[in-house]
């Protein structure tokens, strides 16, 4: 079993999500990850939804997904040269003795602090899973309040778009 990231361009129309991910809550695979937005086209939005499951799985869920009337293309990223990155926002307790160390360590990830309030601060962070693990862990000592993320998203590297793997129509 690995991790695959799927890639997926889909109409932008309502309900077109729930579908694509109920295709794999009813084959019993969890979601470990999923971003959803709106492409450089209005019409057209990107899923990237990140499944841990074995090859022959993932292939039968890309035949589905892509039986959907509203899907363009399916790529599984991780079969491709692609950079994988994801946002995490953590709210860490921050006095001022320890305050220096944390600008220290958010300098070194070259994060962000985008909130500053007299008992925590709010730092951004983008990077793939394991950096923004990493930060977490050295954050972990201060207090961490609150930490939200967003799901994973990936490009494929160099000049081809995802585009450029789907039917001429998109064009």
């Amino acid at each position: 079993m690995k991790k695959h990231v799927l890639s997926i361009l889909v109409d932008n129309n309502a309900g077109v999500l729930s579908r694509v991910t109920g295709l794999f809550s009813r084959r019993g695979y969890n979601i470990d990850s999923l971003s959803v937005g709106e492409t450089e086209s209005p019409e057209i939005s990107r899923i990237t939804i990140a499944v841990i499951c074995n090859e022959d799985s993932i292939e039968q869920i890309i035949k589905q997904v892509e039986k959907l009337i509203e899907v363009r293309r399916v790529v599984d990223m991780t079969k491709r040269q692609a950079v994988f990155r994801e946002l995490a926002l953590i709210k860490a307790n921050c006095t001022a003795t320890n305050r220096g160390e944390i600008i220290s360590i958010v300098d070194i990830y070259r994060a962000n602090i985008i909130d500053v309030a007299t008992e925590s601060m709010t730092i951004e962070i983008t990077g793939n899973q394991n950096k923004i693990e990493s930060f977490i862990m050295l954050m972990n000592p201060y207090g961490v309040k609150e930490i939200v993320r967003t799901g994973l998203t990936a490009l494929c590297r160099g000049n081809n778009p995802i585009k450029n793997y789907i039917k001429q129509e998109l064009e």
